[in-house]
This record gives structure tokens, sequence and C-alpha cells, in this order.
């Protein structure tokens, strides 16, 4: 393998993991917390559940969406630009 396709897959898989940490992350404490919620009040509903989840990723993604946006930009601009590069 090219030492530049293997740094190109590398970089891309770090970039996909920066964009969807935040969202990841936000479900993550959503659903402890909504977890935790449960466990108090003994109410078992997957309602309760999935909405903060699903609220807490849609307000991440309105808030990191446009910083995880410039990275995947910015790495498909360097993925074309090197690209051009190779064309004979």
């Amino acid at each position: 393998m090219e030492p530049g396709l293997v740094a190109a897959g590398r970089e891309a898989l770090l970039v996909a993991l920066a964009a969807s940490a935040p969202a990841l992350g936000a479900a993550l404490l959503a659903g402890l917390a909504a977890g935790v919620a449960q466990a108090a009040t003994q109410v078992q509903d997957h309602a309760l559940g999935a909405v903060p989840r699903l609220a807490a990723v849609l307000a991440a993604l309105a808030l990191a969406g446009p910083w995880g946006a410039a990275g995947i930009a910015r790495f498909a601009r360097a993925c074309l630009e090197a690209a051009v590069g190779m064309a004979p």
C-alpha cells in the first residue's frame, strides 16, 4: 500500500471520529441522565429514554455541526487536491 493512501485513510477515520464525537457524547450524557431518572422514579417507559437523547443529539448537531462540516470539507478539499496532483 502507498503511504499516502494509508495516511488518507487514517485521516478519514480521525475526521469521522471528530465530526461524530459531539453528537455521540451528547447522546451518552442524555442517556445516562435519563437512565438515572428512570431508575430513581421506577418509570420504565422507552420514550423517556429516547426523547431526551434525540433532543440532545439534535442540539449537539446544531451547535457543533458547522465545526464538523468544516473539518469534513477541509479533508475533502485536501483529498481532491491530492488526487489532482496524482493525475497523469
